[in-house]
């Protein structure tokens, strides 16, 4: 797959990291953040003798989690450099001898300690996705909600994948399946009328379309179950039973209240409007 054109310039602390989309997915310019943390004259040279120093002291090829991609040179062209994805650059930064890599190191060191917390104790993993959301606005009706929807959508992939469902495209398909019969748009679709991007759709839902939502799946859960469904065509089926369940269940409520529940708002813009809203008038009054 080529690499797209959408290129921009992601600022760290004040310096520009290059970076573009491929595959849907962030890939930054390695040479740029070699440049930053190390102050080298010579960011690419640094990069060629550390790929060389962790290969003979490691055993590892760094070269394996990187791609070449075009990014925008100094001269204004196009050229091929090394890119790494999130998860790549985290493990470059971790072979950089330098001051300046070490609150990144700390910082891995700390998010590595939570997730072996978590795995000993998964009520700690809800309670910091919890504090998460509470940080970005919600209130406490919509996270229980989110919060819900998160364990029926997990009880839904393990049937999905226990069921024959075994590819990344597999979900893609029996989710679309499941959001047009229950909202008359597929996932992709709910995501351009709502204005956005890469944004995690259900965390812009409203109550309505998050109950309806869980509607759906949880019912295409029970249809999987109850029939004992197995392979991606019956699954498929099922999903759009399930889907059509909640849609039916939808559209009657849009009946009565003479409006579509499935709307372009974005809930979380509304959220975070309305808290400005109270604070702008509570330092008015103070």
């Amino acid at each position: 797959m080529k690499e797209t054109k959408n290129i921009k310039i992601a600022l760290f602390k004040g310096r520009k990291i290059r970076k573009t989309l491929y595959q849907n997915e962030w890939w930054f310019s390695v040479v740029d953040v070699v440049e930053l943390l190390t102050d080298s004259v010579d960011a690419k040279d640094y990069w060629y003798k550390m790929k060389i120093r962790v290969k003979n002291e490691d055993g590892i090829e760094l070269s394996t989690i990187c791609r070449q991609l075009k990014l925008e040179a100094p001269d204004g062209k196009m050229r091929k450099t090394d890119c790494a994805n999130p998860e790549g650059i985290l493990r470059i930064i971790q072979s950089i001898p330098s001051s300046k890599a070490e609150p990144f190191k700390r910082w891995l060191a700390k998010v590595g300690y939570e997730r072996v917390q978590e795995i000993e104790s998964p009520e700690l993993a809800t309670k910091r996705t919890r504090m998460l959301y509470k940080l970005k606005g919600y209130g406490d009706d919509w996270i229980e909600k989110r919060m819900r929807g998160i364990v029926i959508r997990e009880e839904l992939t393990d049937e999905w994948q226990k069921r024959g469902a075994k590819e990344k495209r597999d979900y893609e398909i029996l989710t679309a399946e499941i959001s047009k019969a229950t909202f008359g748009v597929t996932p992709n679709e709910y995501k351009k009328l709502k204005g956005l991007k890469r944004e995690n759709l259900r965390d812009h839902m409203d109550d309505f379309e998050l109950i309806f939502n869980m509607l759906g799946e949880r019912s295409t859960t029970e249809i999987h179950r109850n029939e004992n469904s197995e392979g991606v065509q019956k699954l498929k089926k099922d999903a759009e039973i399930g889907g059509r369940i909640a849609g039916n269940a939808r559209k009657e409520l849009e009946k009565k209240l003479g409006h579509s529940v499935v709307t372009k708002n974005n809930f979380l813009k509304i959220k975070q409007k309305e808290i400005k809203k109270i604070k702008n008038e509570r330092s008015r009054r103070k």
